[in-house]
C-alpha cells in the first residue's frame, strides 16, 4: 500500500517533472498537455496508447507489444543495463488515471526515475 509520501512524490514527478522528447513512434499517443518540460534523457520507455495496450522500448531498440505482466521483468533489466537510466511514460490522453498510477507504482516499488511525457501547450 502506498503511503502519502509516495503518492505526493508521485503527484510531484506527474506535475513536474514531464519531459517532451522527441523519438520515433509509430504507435498512435495523443500526449496531454503541460506547460513544464524538462531536458531529461531517458533511455528506456513504456507506452499506453487509447487502447489501454502497453509497449516496452530500451534504448534505440523499436516499441515491442507487452503484457502489464512483462513490465516490470523489463524495467529491471533495463536497469541492470543502464542504472541511471529514466523511464519515460507515454500515455494517450484519455487513458484513466488508474493505469497510469499502475506504471508509477511499478517505478516507485523499484526506485526507478520516472518522466511522463507531454506534448507543450501551443
Amino acid at each position: 500500500m502506498a503511503s502519502m509520501t509516495d503518492v505526493i512524490f508521485l503527484l510531484l514527478i506527474f506535475f513536474m517533472i514531464s519531459s517532451t522528447i522527441v523519438i520515433p513512434n509509430a504507435i498512435k499517443v495523443t500526449l496531454p498537455q503541460s506547460q513544464k518540460q524538462t531536458a531529461a534523457k531517458p533511455l528506456t520507455r513504456i507506452t499506453i496508447d487509447a487502447g489501454l495496450n502497453y509497449y516496452a522500448a530500451f534504448g534505440k531498440q523499436r516499441e515491442k507489444k507487452v503484457s502489464f505482466d512483462e513490465i516490470t521483468p523489463f524495467l529491471q533489466e533495463s536497469y541492470e543495463k543502464e542504472p541511471e537510466m529514466y523511464v519515460a511514460l507515454y500515455a494517450d490522453e484519455t487513458v484513466p488515471y488508474k493505469e497510469i498510477m499502475k506504471i508509477l507504482n511499478i517505478a516507485n516499488e523499484n526506485k526507478f526515475k520516472m518522466v511522463l511525457v507531454t506534448r507543450p501547450i501551443r
